[in-house]
């Protein structure tokens, strides 16, 4: 079966039994993949996507036909009234989730969190503390902020969201589908659902926003289809397909949608105007295989979750679990086993295989970060990679997998270089 690495007897044994471990779910997430699969054709079909649509356009880019069938076929595939998709004019998905932010939130607007903490790069646009303070931080703008933090028990505090939610200056409420650099669980399309009929009973004005970075087509259903009002996430990640160079996506409703486009570019241009300079055909491809990378990514999680297990390791979400985002986390319990896991899976790129990633000051975070990224795509977590930081508990958080094939020997690997190093 493997003729080209050279893996310890350990790490070959476990690996073939977690393989035959993960059956069960690998057909369940193929049956997710299929759905999702013909429901992006379908929107290709409905808007009859041709050749002319992977033209270019510069300057202004004004009445470029791909641009805004892009944005239409995203509208279809999220059934939302609207949609914007641009790679390069939104940078990286932190960028694009600030746009929907500073684009809908006004002076004395509060912004609720009812997922706990938000992802760390997210701090400073929100003005957390002491971060993004005198640089435009939505706290520099006098929006307020408030958090509902997850129960004792991992759940959603629905009790707690509602009562916060009652308050009429709260204008948005912010749900984080994955995790972070938490241990918490991913947020399911049902849960978004129960957040949003909660909220819109209590707080009509209130728009749910949805963080959906890891989480497309890991369900048949979207976040609007379950009351969303607006979500977004990165063309780097689950949507992009491993085609999209960069980028991001915003879908929803249509006022909310426009208002983010104000903030894109400017009032009164929204997104009228943008040249593709040349990007829509990556565009369109790598949304066209977003289902099936997606389905990679996430037998990929499966397979590093059975693997670990068998090895003895703390895992979440366990291998048995439904999956609502492409995550996994494995608790390693020390730096050491750290590093060798991500120098380990580093050796199995396809990408810089030849160096070593280092701990390091990465900004944004609090901590020093390791990451594993061997990418065609510079910083593409739809590719297999994994990064943590180096504090308590201990735990890397491993995501992507263009395929599952290539992918397993990554996770192989890093498993090999933690028994090499006598770190089981």
């Amino acid at each position: 079966m493997n003729t080209y690495f050279d893996l310890s007897d350990t790490v070959k044994q476990a690996g073939e039994a977690a393989l035959k471990k993960a059956e069960k779910q690998f057909q369940k997430i193929e049956r997710t993949g299929e759905y999702n699969q013909q429901k992006v054709l379908a929107a290709f079909i409905k808007n009859r996507v041709d050749e002319t649509d992977f033209n270019t356009t510069t300057g202004y880019g004004y009445s470029d036909k791909g641009r805004e069938k892009l944005d239409s076929v995203v509208a279809d595939i999220f059934s939302a009234e609207s949609a914007i998709i641009r790679a390069g004019a939104l940078a990286c998905g932190t960028h694009t989730l600030a746009v929907c932010l500073y684009g809908i939130l006004r002076p004395g607007d509060t912004l609720l969190c009812v997922t706990g903490t938000p992802y760390d790069t997210i701090h400073s646009v929100i003005g957390l503390g002491s971060k993004g303070a005198g640089q435009g931080s939505l706290a520099d703008f006098a929006v307020k902020y408030r958090q509902v933090d997850l129960k004792d028990n991992d759940e959603l505090d629905y009790e707690r969201i509602k009562l916060e939610a009652a308050d009429k200056s709260v204008k948005m409420v912010y749900i984080q589908r994955s995790r972070g650099y938490e241990l918490r669980h991913s947020i399911s399309v049902a849960e978004i659902e129960r957040v949003c009929s909660d909220v819109h009973a209590v707080n009509p004005g209130a728009a749910v926003m949805v963080d959906n970075c890891y989480g497309e087509f890991t369900e048949e259903r979207e976040p609007i289809e379950a009351g969303a009002d607006i979500v977004a996430g990165s063309l780097i990640k689950n949507m992009g397909g491993g085609i999209a160079p960069s980028g991001g996506y915003i879908a929803g409703k249509k006022e909310l949608v426009e208002l983010c486009s104000y903030r894109l570019t400017t009032p009164g241009l929204g997104s009228e105007l943008g040249a593709t300079l040349g990007f829509n055909r990556s565009l369109f491809m790598g949304l066209f295989n977003a289902p099936h990378v997606t389905e990679q990514a996430l037998k990929t999680a499966v397979f590093a979750a059975s693997l670990f297990e068998l090895l003895g390791f703390k895992v979440t979400p366990g291998s048995d679990e439904t999956r609502h985002d492409i995550i996994q986390a494995i608790c390693l319990e020390n730096s050491e086993r750290l590093i060798a896991f991500c120098q380990g899976m580093q050796k199995g790129a396809p990408v810089d295989s030849y160096v070593a990633p280092e701990p390091w000051d990465m900004p944004g975070y609090d901590s020093k970060v390791i990451m594993s990224a061997g990418a065609f795509t510079s910083g593409s977590s739809i590719e297999l990679s994994a990064d943590a930081p180096l504090r308590e508990p201990y735990a890397v958080w491993m995501q992507g997998g263009l395929n599952f094939f290539s992918s397993k020997i990554g996770v192989l690997l890093a498993a090999d270089e933690i028994v090499r190093r006598n770190l089981l």
